[in-house]
Order: structure tokens, then sequence, then C-alpha cells
């Protein structure tokens, strides 16, 4: 397969295909999710105690997992889900869309003949990645007050962000976490520069790769965008999420705010809580969104083949009824154009 021809997928195409790879590995992975989020907005004292008796506080990803699946059976490691893959497949789907049209724009009106650079690789992801996330950041603040909630308190999808809007924030805190959310492109910026160049350098010249390959590198990539960003990644949950106990309701105004909270009540290190099941997750999902991705965008290849087959078998099938028609003497041929 390396060595055919690839059809130029439009950006739709490319769309679909990304969209399709982050919803099948995200409802692979989710429990890890669902781990993750909960590691992040849980605040210890100094003394590594609970800063709220009720809330129940969390060791390491196999201590969340064990204890929320006997609280709330295996339902509760999947709380959310339908919001959160909803989100998942509006930002992947935004995000691969709009990449695919600037990328194209800047080859096209590029006047070096060579791939584009690292930075420019950076730069293209990160101006798509603000795009999608303008539009799709709502679901992702739903998604994460679904996920941080007490069981006797959660809510549906609709509730929820009905929740969210008669907040103090009003409807702008469904845009809550925005400036972060737009400071963490470059995390998926870092992510498929990463896997372009990586490609490029690993496997020169081929066009289709084999799933292990896309999953390897797609794991690649994301671990390095993932350790990059990761205080940034605590720091929107926490804007995200509902405030601790000991600010009595008042949420945080910024990530920067968020960040000295965390490092004031937790320590330094504390910007890097949950780092364990978000790199396993980033590792599976952006793994399995890859190796996806790759696939159904060579379905999208062998489906256009099949189509421009069928179209030429269809041609040549009329031009053979015309001509049999014409040496039969059933029709008359084709009048000579002129040649004046």
């Amino acid at each position: 397969m390396a060595g055919q021809s690839k059809f130029e997928i439009s950006p739709w195409g490319k769309a679909v295909a990304g969209a399709s790879g982050a919803v099948l590995a995200n409802a692979l992975v989710y429990p890890l999710d669902i781990v993750k989020t909960k590691l992040q907005v849980q605040v210890k004292s100094a003394e590594k105690t609970p800063e709220d008796p009720n809330t129940p506080v969390y060791s390491s990803t196999w201590d969340a997992i064990s204890r929320i699946s006997a609280e709330e059976g295996i339902a509760g490691l999947y709380a959310g889900m339908s919001g959160s893959l909803i989100g998942v497949a509006s930002t992947n789907f935004a995000y691969f869309y709009w990449y695919t049209i600037v990328r194209t724009l800047y080859t096209k009106y590029s006047k070096s003949a060579s791939a584009p650079s690292t930075a420019v690789e950076l730069s293209l992801g990160a101006l798509a990645g603000a795009v999608a996330q303008i539009f799709t950041i709502p679901v992702a603040v739903v998604t994460t007050r679904q996920q941080t909630a007490y069981k006797h308190e959660r809510k549906g999808l609709i509730a929820t962000a009905k929740e969210v809007v008669e907040g103090p924030d009003g409807v702008t805190g469904l845009w809550r976490g925005l400036k972060a959310s737009l400071v963490l492109v470059v995390n998926p910026a870092i992510t498929y520069g990463a896997y372009e160049r990586l490609k490029t350098a690993m496997f020169p010249g081929k066009v289709n790769l084999r799933p292990w390959e896309a999953f390897m590198l797609g794991a690649m990539s994301k671990a390095l965008a993932t350790l990059a960003t990761q205080p940034l990644i605590v720091a929107k949950v926490g804007l995200q999420s509902k405030p601790p106990p000991s600010r009595n309701g008042k949420p945080f105004t910024s990530f920067i705010e968020v960040m000295k909270f965390i490092i004031e009540n937790e320590g330094a290190m504390s910007l890097f809580k949950g780092i364990g099941p978000q790199i396993l997750k980033g590792l599976l999902v952006q793994g399995i969104l890859m190796m996806t991705k790759e696939r159904v965008e060579l379905m999208f290849i062998l489906f256009l083949r099949y189509i421009k087959a069928v179209r030429l078998g269809q041609l040549k099938t009329a031009a053979q009824r015309v001509s049999t028609a014409v040496s039969e003497g059933n029709m008359p041929a084709p009048p000579l154009k002129s040649s004046t």
C-alpha cells in the first residue's frame, strides 16, 4: 500500500476520520478520564489530609477506580460519558476540519516546495485548535461538572448546562476556562506537529501506515505534549469544576489563580497531579485515534477508487452499446464536426 498514490481527501473527510477515531478511543478508555479529572480537582492540605472531610481523596489511579466502582457501581466510572463523547466528536471534527483547511491554504500559497517546518506545523495546529475550542468548550465545561459532582447531585447533560447558566457567571459560565483552553491549543499542536515530524523521520515516503505504526507514533507524540502542558490541564479542570469548599462557593477567575491556589495549599508538584492516568489515557487515546483515523482515511480512499471504477465501467459500457448500435445500423452515426 505504501507505494500507491493517495487520493486527496476533503476537509470533511479528514474531520469525519478524526472524529470517528476520537470517539472510539475515548469510549474505550473513559474510566481513566473520570479518574484523572477527580485526581486533578481534589484538594489536600500540607498534611495530605482532605480539605473537606466529606470529600473522598484518592491516593492513586487504582485506588480511585476501585473506590468509585465500590461506591457507585461500574456506572460511576462512566458518569457524564454521553456529554464527553459529544464534546470529543465535535472538538476533533472541528480541529481536523480547520487543520486540513489551514494546512492546505499554507501549502497552496507557500513559496517553499518543501514540507512545512516544525514551527509552521505547530502554528497551523494551534490556529485550528483555537477555532475548534471556541465552538466546543461549553460541552467540556458541562462534562467536567458531571464528572466531579457527587453521585446524589449528578444531573443530565441539559440539566447540568442549565445549572451552569444559572450560576454567578450566567451564560458566559459555559465558556469558563476558555483562556486556558486557548493556551492549551499548544497540546494538540505539539501532538500533531510531533506526529507529522516523527512520521516523516521514522517512515520517510510512506503514505499509509500500518495500525501498530500509527498507534506508536500517536502515543509518543501525545506523551510529549502531555508532559509539556500538564500544569495548564490541571488549572483548566479547576476552572471548570465547582470551587473547593475553602473558597465558600467563590469560583476561580483565571488559570493563574488556580495554579497559585494549588501551589499554596498543596505544593508545586501538585500541578502535576493526575499525571499518571493523564499520560496513560493520552497514550491509549492518541494511539487508537491515529490508528483509526488512518484506517478510516484509507476506507475513504478505497471508496473513492470504487466509485471512480464504477463510473468508468458505466461509461465504457455505454460507449460499447452506442458503438454496437451504430455498427448494426440501429442508430445514425454522430455527425462530424465542421472544420470551419
